[in-house]
């Protein structure tokens, strides 16, 4: 069995699509299909099957799916490892969306100093998809927002920042009231799905405040853009400040104590790559102590 057309067979399932998974693998549709019946042909079932212009696993596909993805690390642990001064496999990493652009870079170039030769796969994804990817076995580590309950035994949690709730606003409302712009401006709200979005529902509902809501959206930079151009106001966590200030979005603070909204670290301390999952977290103490303001605890 080629673990190519595992490959393919996975790639289908997981885009949908033949032109999909063509193009995140770099081969034609004819050259994917061509592998997934070779796969088929091989199992002696047919393992996926049409259904308009979309394509869904069998129940036989959905049975070996796991499986099949379980095989394919593998063997990418088995070439990593036969590496020259490589450390033992891949290094599967889960990134909250909103943390992709501002942390994750300089966070990877700390980890590549130390392993220049690490393989390193990055899933994005909602904190609470990557928690339950994390609880599954599919990533080794998840930099996400703190579940609001105590983790299972056999995982750990380091907190690496805390960002307060701001209200974002159009430029010219930094001497307003938070309050008062969340009450009488439209608002974009985050969506409720999300741990941060759950966090600012919370906050509004304690202190009474019933937003005149123009829509509900999870994207923290794409509620920024609305927010320049004029569509309403938002509450947010403050989570790249820098960026924020450089749109020409002002950030009110809040009355009083603003709730946190804490990132961090989980990963599972009992797996073949633990050691890889605890490099991660110090490669990302490192590049946030870097990042911090001079003076700054």
């Amino acid at each position: 069995m080629e673990t190519q057309f595992l490959q393919s067979f996975v790639s289908v399932v997981e885009a949908g699509s033949l032109a999909e998974a063509a193009r995140r693998l770099d081969l034609t549709p004819a050259a994917i299909a061509a592998r997934v019946r070779a796969l088929e042909q091989d199992l002696g079932t047919p393992l996926v099957r049409r259904a308009g212009r979309h394509v869904k696993p069998t129940e036989a596909g959905l049975r070996m799916l796991e499986r099949a993805r379980l095989v394919l690390r593998d063997v990418r642990d088995l070439r990593a490892s036969a590496r020259d001064d490589a450390p033992l496999g891949e290094l599967r990493v889960g990134v909250s969306v909103s943390a992709l652009t501002g942390v994750m870079p300089p966070v990877l170039t700390q980890l590549y100093r130390r392993y220049p030769k690490l393989a390193v796969y990055v899933e994005p994804g909602t904190s609470s998809h990557l928690y339950h990817r994390m609880m599954g076995g599919h990533v080794d580590v998840a930099f996400i927002v703190q579940p609001q309950f105590a983790l299972p035994k056999g995982y750990a949690w380091r907190t690496v920042a805390e960002e307060p709730l701001v209200v974002l606003a159009p430029h010219g409302s930094a001497s307003r009231d938070a309050h008062a712009l969340m009450a009488e401006q439209p608002f974009i709200r985050y969506d409720r799905a999300a741990w941060g979005g759950r966090l600012a529902d919370r906050y509004l509902r304690q202190h009474g405040i019933r937003p005149r809501e123009r829509l509900e959206i999870d994207g923290l930079m794409a509620i920024a853009s609305m927010v320049r151009e004029g569509l309403g106001v938002s509450l947010v966590p403050d989570w790249a400040p820098e960026w924020l200030d450089s749109i020409g979005i002002v950030r009110v603070p809040l009355l009083g104590p603003a709730p946190l909204r804490r990132m961090g670290i989980v990963w599972a301390t009992q797996t073949p790559h633990a050691a890889l999952a605890e490099a991660f977290v110090a490669a990302t103490e490192a590049a946030m102590a870097m990042a911090r303001p001079p003076g700054m605890p």
